[in-house]
């Protein structure tokens, strides 16, 4: 991995070694290791995530060493550089029509892709559902057991060039039309509800307490999450902006698969 990261670094800076076979033969190398799972753009340490930055770069520098081609599934033709995920059966993954992954993706077993896009490095563990017109972005990393529910935004880092990318831990209910960009962190068993929106500017207020603590860029475990709006004064007066509000906790009695109804209603919402 060393001698890996060596030449993928010196490339990043100097692109004329692109045209190099040792440059493109170790970048490909890259592509196939995200693509099993052995390398991933970011991974779980003792205390926390560590983000593999040479790993995306190689990722990003994949696009200009690759040709465009014409793909062909049945009666659907495709033209684009990167190739498509194929070997679904062998490696236990339900795929629906017309659910789309791209080479360079690892969906581990038991992952369900119904009408969907899985991005070049993204990272989607066991038991996943992700769910109609869901999209994970580039390196987007997602735990085990998550539901990301229809019409669903993970973002990528390519495009904009992201330092990091969005992590969804183990557990997590993503309600539907939930939009999380930026590299956003949403740790073990929070639930999204419907239409919250994450970026590392949104204020993520937890209100469950006598005052309301601030924070952004993170979602504390088991932490439930509506949709808000808190007042702003512009020059041109005053308005509602957009935030996220943590109004409870998932209670550790809960089946981690429970319904987001289920979660509301814990906590007092109606749904």
């Amino acid at each position: 991995m060393t001698e890996l990261q060596k030449t993928i670094e010196q490339a990043w800076e100097n692109r004329e070694l692109l045209k190099e076979e040792t440059t493109i033969t170790a970048i490909r190398k890259v592509i196939s290791l995200l693509d099993s799972g052995i390398l991933r753009v970011a991974e779980p340490i003792s205390g926390g995530w560590q983000v593999n930055e040479w790993v995306k770069k190689a990722v990003v520098l994949y696009f200009p060493i690759q040709k465009m081609e014409t793909l062909e599934a049945g009666p659907l033709e495709f033209h684009d550089k990167i190739p498509l995920k194929t070997g679904y059966a062998e490696k236990g993954i339900r795929v629906v029509p017309h659910a789309v992954a791209r080479y360079g993706a690892y969906i581990s077993k038991g992952t369900i892709l119904m009408p969907s896009f899985v991005n070049i490095g993204a990272y989607v563990d066991e038991g996943t559902m992700v769910d109609t017109w869901a999209t994970v972005g580039s390196c987007a990393q997602i735990g085990k057991h998550v539901h990301l529910s229809g019409g669903v935004g993970i973002g990528g880092v390519l495009e904009p060039l992201q330092a990091a990318p969005v992590i969804i831990e183990d557990n997590v209910f993503v309600g539907s039309r939930c939009i999380v960009v930026e590299g956003v962190h949403v740790e073990t068993e929070a639930v999204l509800g419907a239409n919250v929106v994450l970026t590392m500017s949104t204020k993520i207020i937890d209100v469950t307490g006598d005052t309301p603590i601030e924070m952004k860029g993170r979602v504390p475990a088991r932490s439930v999450v509506i949709p808000g709006s808190y007042t702003k004064k512009f020059a041109a007066g005053e308005y509602q902006v957009p935030c996220a509000l943590i109004i409870g906790k998932r209670k550790e009695s809960t089946d981690k698969k429970t319904s987001l109804n289920n979660a509301l209603r814990e906590n007092d919402v109606a749904v």
